[in-house]
């Protein structure tokens, strides 16, 4: 119909043909007067050009959009009118749908969508104006890029502000005991510097410490990766998670029948469990549940690819659920954001669940977390399986070495 349309419009009818059509059904006169005149009031450019790219007819709709009178293509090649920046090859060899950026009489430019097409030796073709469309998508990628940008700076000046405020109180236990030391030594009196000397040190361990959690939210802790048997590390464990609920609380393990070995740094695991045991404990100060569960999964593709840097394959799961006071969605949103806590001032550095959340991805791994308020809360670690020798070797216990 479209290839029709621009053959009837290139031998336009006189004004006596449409009006002795317009005496006439529509199936005895072809209709070819009112294709002329959607020819004429068509809101996209038409054209018609050779295959070599030189144009035969133009309608109307380029005088609108781009300033040109039709008499001014005639005999040009379509390239003369398309953007020196964005000009590639001639209609003929062009992909069906294509856009390119078209210069206007007055020197500027214009984005059109062309959809063309080869009929007998010509090429036809329709351009959508696009200008406005294209100028709203970039000032939207434009905003979504100073979101992201402002959303990381936010991010950084929560970072950079936990460790200050951290690293401050630290480095003042330490530079604190150290001046005590000196005025003590400067006055002649030896005694008591055992103790002043060992809280220096206790703060520089804490230090430390709180480094190795930056590096491990960051991905790039030192890990010791061996072939892990998590329900025997989980049994080797249940001792101390039992005192660490303490008495008013329960702990249920729940491990596979078969579960298969994976590869981990088994002390990184051990910390990870034992910190989701101290985050449930303290949701649950009226007392429940805690239960630890182990399992095979197999992660299939369409799930993967819909997850950050997770691939498909098999898994070890852990999961860790309690029945304690649970979390909201905005609290979820920002449960592995370093520094971010729920409990008071003092009582919790926020970097447990980042630290946790660091050694598991290092670990080529995946972590999910679901719960809503009051009815408790379910963490899932997804370990990568071992699978023969040759990856991950027979030997290791399982167990912290």
């Amino acid at each position: 119909m479209t290839s029709l349309l621009f053959r009837t419009a290139t031998s336009l009818a006189t004004r006596e043909e449409r009006r002795r059509d317009a005496d006439v059904p529509c199936e005895m006169a072809g209709c070819a007067w009112e294709r002329d005149r959607t020819w004429r009031n068509s809101q996209d450019l038409l054209l018609i050009c050779d295959l070599q790219g030189i144009i035969r007819a133009a309608n109307p709709a380029w005088t609108r959009i781009l300033g040109w009178q039709p008499a001014d293509l005639l005999g040009r090649n379509h390239l003369d009118f398309v953007d020196p920046d964005s000009r590639g090859v001639s209609l003929a060899d062009s992909p069906p749908h294509h856009e390119s950026r078209m210069r206007h009489k007055d020197g500027s430019t214009r984005w059109v969508a062309w959809t063309a097409s080869p009929d007998e030796g010509m090429i036809y073709a329709s351009g959508r104006h696009i200008t406005a469309e294209r100028e709203a998508a970039q000032a939207l990628a434009q905003a979504e890029e100073q979101l992201r940008q402002s959303q990381k700076m936010q991010a950084v000046g929560q970072l950079t502000g936990g460790i200050a405020h951290d690293f401050n109180n630290l480095l003042a236990g330490i530079i604190g005991n150290l001046e005590l030391m000196q005025r003590r030594i400067a006055a002649g009196r030896l005694d008591g510097l055992d103790r002043y000397a060992t809280m220096a040190v206790e703060s520089a361990e804490r230090a430390a410490a709180l480094t190795q959690r930056l590096l491990a939210f960051a991905r790039s802790q030192p890990l010791d990766p061996r072939r892990v048997e998590a329900n025997r590390l989980l049994s080797g464990m249940e001792d101390l998670l039992r005192r660490t609920l303490g008495p008013a609380l329960s702990l249920e393990l729940r491990l596979a029948a078969t579960l298969w070995p994976t590869l981990c740094d088994p002390n990184q695991l051990e910390n990870a469990v034992l910190n989701l045991a101290i985050n449930a404990r303290d949701a649950m100060p009226m007392g429940g549940r805690l239960v630890v569960e182990t399992a095979n999964v197999q992660l299939e593709a369409a799930y993967a690819e819909a997850q950050d840097g997770v691939q498909a394959g098999p898994y070890v799961v852990i999961s860790v659920t309690d029945t304690g006071s649970g979390m909201g969605p905005e609290v979820i949103a920002r449960a592995f954001d370093p520094f971010f806590t729920t409990k008071p001032t003092g009582q919790g550095t926020g970097l447990g669940l980042s630290m946790l959340y660091g050694f598991v991805k290092q670990s080529g791994g995946h972590v999910r977390v679901a719960s809503e308020p009051g009815l408790g809360t379910t963490f899932k670690i997804y370990l990568p399986r071992c699978q023969g020798e040759r990856e991950c070797g027979a030997s290791g216990s399982g167990l912290p070495g």
